[in-house]
């Protein structure tokens, strides 16, 4: 099986990382795909830095910047991923990786937001869900006490810790 795992470098994108980790921990034989997706340039940016190598580096250096701490995270639990940084709209650019990368399935955060919101901007998560064609898999936001990087690494280890005493009974 082939998971990706889009990652955008917040704090939401990490958790659904750590989720798979979690998956693969458990046994689930996979392989990993880290992808993050850049937007294209906007006016703005390109009123600014005309020159088209300068606005590809930039989104280039923001790519590996958001993929660091991802890569961190899989390194400390002894697993490895293909990386792919690419530009585009978000969610589009992550259904085509599901076709060249050969995934088999897409673990995300979910940012949440209300109802309207949605409606009115569009969601990369909502998006997916309607438009993939292998599952998706959103992991929702921890509950607002649990937002630090500790407390979230604390119940990583709680869970692997279950995990543990449920394989010795």
């Amino acid at each position: 099986m082939k998971i990706l795992l889009p990652v955008d470098g917040s704090e939401l994108s990490l958790v659904a990382l750590r989720h798979a980790i979690h998956l693969v921990r458990q046994g689930l034989r996979a392989e990993l795909v880290l992808a993050n997706v850049q937007p294209p340039a906007n006016l703005y940016e390109w009123m600014r830095a005309p020159d088209p190598r300068a606005l590809s580096e930039i989104a280039e250096a923001a790519g590996q910047h958001a993929l660091q701490t991802a890569e961190s995270l899989l390194r400390e639990a002894g697993l490895d991923a293909t990386e792919v940084l690419v530009t585009g709209d978000p969610a589009h650019a992550l259904l085509e990786l599901i076709e060249s990368e050969g995934c088999d399935m897409v673990v995300m955060g979910s940012h949440g937001g209300s109802a309207l919101r949605s409606a009115l901007q569009g969601s990369v998560s909502q998006a997916m869900v309607h438009n993939s064609p292998v599952p998706v898999t959103l992991v929702k936001p921890p509950e607002a006490t649990e937002t630090s990087p500790a407390s979230l690494a604390a119940a990583d280890d709680v869970a692997d810790n279950v995990a543990d005493e449920s394989a010795d009974a």
